[in-house]
């Protein structure tokens, strides 16, 4: 009988990597060592079997791992500490909308952009910056939410975000409860408004809910937990909706009728940054850590290990065509807009719980 399979287990099958850095740029001291934040569970496992004890090697540097939640309750238990001026790690993985507001009650370090060579390999989507142009957030790893079905129930692949609206799926889909991790403002407005801009101001984003709106009667499940859904979508009980393109494929590849689809329109590319807490200490041991992260032989290394989709440009990878689609696209993704969520967070909040009580 095939297990389930959900995002945490998935990253947590990873074996150990082999890939290693040349000298690293600071200079060797025993027993140096840093505390580093990454999700908890099955994610966090697999930190630690692919990427510390290489990391460890390449640098003498030991790391400390800790284990964090996702969403708003790391920022205060990061804001808590800043109070008796201590750091709950020295590098953590952080959130969108949390890093924003992070970053904006100056929770974080700047970071030096001299102590991170490979932050040239990134792109400036994965590069955050303070209000007075300081870099303060960098990229560490990103996954895809696409539109995914069942293969036995949807004969043919959905190939627009758009399809959800079609009458034809009435009560089929399984899409996620919160506006700020299904990005379905987003979504919507690159659909039906040519691009997130319309989203700048709150008379766009009316327009928008308003479209959002019309896809009520579609949806069976607005879902919380991860699991419920895959395992109704694997059953064929809700056929269709927005999931994650990497346990998709991965079901796919256990022998589950299910597909993931990358919209015309693009798939949602979220990502977790690296920020490190204000009181932290070991600063240049924490710019080593990010910096080998940003590396593409260690990107790479996450793809195939852990299905996360690289933060560096793929090219300067070795990541094979196959190897890349199963855990990116080629087409230019949708960006989450985590800036409306920080700037009308409670009415955004508001309009959403109207719109799902209908």
């Amino acid at each position: 009988m095939k297990t389930q399979l959900n995002r945490r287990s998935f990253l947590g099958t990873a074996a150990a990597a082999t890939a290693l850095l040349s000298a690293p740029s600071i200079a060797r001291a025993d027993k140096a060592s840093i505390k580093v934040g990454t999700y908890g569970g099955f994610f966090e496992d697999s930190f630690k079997d692919v990427i510390y004890p290489d990391f460890t090697a390449a640098t003498g540097i030991e790391v400390n791992s800790i284990a964090v939640p996702t969403g708003e309750t790391w920022l205060v238990q990061i804001k808590n500490a800043a109070r008796a001026k201590q750091a709950p790690t020295d590098v953590s993985l952080m959130a969108g909308i949390p890093r924003q507001r992070g970053i904006e009650q100056k929770l974080f370090k700047t970071l030096d952009p001299a102590k991170i060579p490979n932050l040239s390999n990134l792109s400036d989507n994965f590069k955050d910056y303070d209000a007075d142009g300081n870099l303060v957030a960098v990229g560490a790893v990103s996954w895809y939410i696409t539109l995914c079905s069942n293969t036995d129930e949807i004969a043919e692949a959905p190939t627009s975000w758009a399809d959800m609206w079609d009458p034809k799926n009435e009560d089929l889909l399984g899409l996620l409860a919160l506006s700020t991790n299904s990005y379905l403002l987003e979504i919507t407005a690159t659909t039906f408004f040519g691009g997130t801009d319309i989203l700048d101001t709150k008379e766009g984003i009316e327009k928008v809910f308003e479209k959002l709106s019309e896809i009520r009667p579609n949806v069976r499940l607005w879902y919380r937990d991860e699991g419920a859904f895959q395992q109704a979508l694997q059953d064929g009980e809700i056929p269709m909706g927005q999931y994650y393109h990497d346990v998709a494929g991965l079901a796919a590849a256990e022998g589950f009728p299910v597909r993931s689809t990358f919209p015309k329109e693009g798939g949602v590319l979220d990502s977790g940054f690296w920020i490190v807490p204000e009181h932290a200490e070991p600063i240049d041991e924490a710019h080593e850590f990010i910096n080998y992260i940003s590396d593409p032989e260690i990107q790479a290394s996450l793809s195939r290990n852990l299905g996360t989709a690289p933060v560096v440009d793929p090219s300067l990878t070795d990541l094979t065509a196959d190897e890349l689609a199963a855990v990116a696209s080629n087409g230019a993704p949708i960006l989450p807009r985590y800036d409306i969520y920080k700037e009308h967070a409670d009415w955004i909040s508001d309009k959403w719980n109207q719109m799902l009580g209908g």
